[in-house]
């Protein structure tokens, strides 16, 4: 099995546009979003529990990516 890191958490906004840049470098990403999790299962989370995971071979290069876009922030 393919262990998965992961390399963020924040609001859907942010983490959708980091999943995006991931996928511009070829790099395979998976979204959990608790906070629709939490809404379909009828409990409250807060707003940034969107976490962002990669698998632990594309993690340089997805490291790289995540550096150039907290810069840019």
């Amino acid at each position: 099995m393919e262990e998965y890191t992961k390399i963020y958490a924040g609001s859907s906004i942010t983490i959708s546009r980091l999943a995006d840049l991931l996928d511009q470098e070829n790099i395979s990403s998976i979204i959990k979003d608790n906070v629709e999790s939490g809404r379909l299962a009828g409990f409250g989370t807060s707003g940034d529990s969107v976490d962002l995971y990669v698998l632990n071979t594309h993690l340089p290069k997805a490291e790289k990516v995540l550096s150039n876009f907290e810069s840019a922030e």
